[in-house]
């Protein structure tokens, strides 16, 4: 046994306990502090034949027991907790130690922390980890920011205990002070958006076809085997195939149907927001999740008017099966391209430099959004790092133009039967408005003008320009 560990967990929940552990199956000494001195003694007991733990009784006892320089992760419920925990670490650590908040931190949050520490010589590493209980154990996506020389001597451990595709870690250098936290947020957005576009797809098939949800388990393990294989895809026909045994009914049926988010989702819609980048698809489904918690709002609106009686027939039934899957497969799409447009502008915004390739790669593996289709996302950033969108590139524009005609007979079903579907909708609203030659936006902006002198420009002559609405009608340049 070492008498000094190589790295620190504080906070010894499951994805710390797990993430000790990954770190000691890889050969690092690990020394390991819970505020709980009987979950430290646990995590000891029953897995201290998996490598060299040095259990912590208090904060100063794990600063104490690494080797210097010092690397601690710590892993606490993000927001006053971290806080917390950092405020009483930081006067125990020396110039040079490097400190890594593992947790679902905001990015703006994250940048503080990084300056403030910075100028008492303190390394903070915001780091995105990605792949749940499971990953934390076996291998999961990291996305660590903070400075190249943090990295330079964090990275080897974390690019080691990371999984691993194709012989590549799924673990890089994302860039500066924030970046790490910024897009372990995107991604769990367009997670977000990707169980919101399965839900959809299951309920047009339940609902609109009449199936069972053995069937619609069975449809979704067949989409598993081509380009829609992914985790999401494959937990979904898991779940769907379960039964309740308190019940014998299909596990769904008794699940509340009350989606619950923990902000990350929110917190993506509101940066989009602040960065003026359409993430349409994530934002229906942050939003759907808010709906389905209006419990009040729902009950009181049963009785509004809908379809009377209308079911799919014929042609239309034995297609919508496949329909469904083209819809899916183009929306995601849509999810993805928006956003990593949005990493795109941010990346701008706060000179991050991040390699948009890279980060499909890392996400191949490990993560929650896992999936074939990352591999394309991957080799079309890498023939043009500067794509102006995903939807651009020679791949998915095919891919989508193929899928268009099942999309929209997908919208047009569902809003005929009365299934609502925003996340196919507004993916498919975001596309038709990207590819427009012209916009409505010209009698917004000439609104604007009339009723608040706000300018506009026009497409034949350069400036700004006003109309004299309560005058003359005359133009003016201003």
């Amino acid at each position: 046994m070492t008498d000094q560990a190589q790295i620190g967990v504080t906070g010894l929940a499951v994805m710390g306990r797990n993430l000790a552990r990954n770190f000691a199956r890889h050969g690092y000494s690990v020394a390991v502090h819970n505020r709980s001195t009987a979950r430290t003694a646990a995590l000891v007991d029953n897995h201290g034949d998996e490598g060299t733990f040095i259990a912590a009784e208090s904060l100063e006892d794990l600063v104490a027991s690494l080797e210097r320089p010092r690397r601690i992760v710590i892993m606490i419920k993000a927001g006053a907790s971290t806080e917390s925990v950092i405020n009483e670490l930081v006067p125990l650590l020396d110039p040079d130690d490097i400190l890594v908040d593992g947790g679902n931190a905001h990015f703006i949050d994250t940048r503080r922390r990084e300056a403030e520490l910075r100028e008492r010589s303190i390394h903070f590493v915001g780091t995105g980890i990605s792949g749940g209980e499971e990953g934390a154990l076996l291998g999961p996506s990291i996305m660590p920011g903070g400075s190249e020389h943090a990295y330079a001597r964090l990275g080897p451990i974390l690019e080691d205990v990371s999984v691993k595709v194709d012989g590549t870690s799924c673990c890089v250098h994302v860039g500066p002070d924030g970046a790490g936290h910024f897009v372990k947020m995107v991604h769990n957005g367009i997670e977000y958006a990707d169980m919101q576009l399965i839900a959809e797809a299951y309920d047009l098939l339940r609902h609109g076809l009449e199936m069972s949800v053995a069937d619609v388990a069975e449809v979704f393990r067949g989409w598993n085997s081509g380009d829609l294989e992914s985790f999401l895809v494959e937990i979904t026909a898991t779940v769907l195939a379960h039964v309740d045994t308190a019940t014998g009914r299909p596990f769904v049926d008794v699940v509340l149907d009350q989606a619950e988010q923990k902000g990350t989702g929110r917190w993506t819609v509101q940066s989009a927001l602040d960065l003026g980048v359409p993430i349409t698809g994530i934002a229906e489904a942050v939003f759907a999740r808010s709906l389905s918690g209006h419990v009040g709002q729902r009950a009181a609106a049963r009785a509004l008017p809908g379809p009377v009686g209308r079911r799919l027939t014929g042609v239309d039934a034995d297609r919508l099966v496949e329909d469904v899957r083209q819809a899916l497969y183009a929306s995601k799409m849509v999810a993805y391209a928006q956003g990593f447009d949005q990493m795109a502008v941010a990346s701008t915004q706060y000179a991050w430099d991040v390699d948009l390739g890279m980060m499909a790669a890392i996400w191949r593996g490990g993560c929650i959004i896992r999936a074939r289709f990352l591999d394309r996302v991957r080799e079309a950033y890498e023939k043009e790092r500067g794509l102006p969108s995903l939807l651009v590139d020679s791949y998915f524009t095919a891919a989508v133009g193929e899928a268009q005609e099942a999309w929209r007979r997908v919208i047009a079903t569902s809003a005929s039967l009365g299934i609502p579907a925003p996340g196919f909708t507004s993916s498919l609203a975001y596309y038709d408005a990207l590819r427009r030659d012209r916009l409505p936006a010209a009698l917004v902006q000439g609104m604007r003008d009339l009723f608040g002198a706000h300018t506009y420009r026009r497409v034949d002559r350069e400036g700004s320009f006003h109309v004299s609405w309560a005058g003359n009608g005359q133009e003016v340049q201003v």
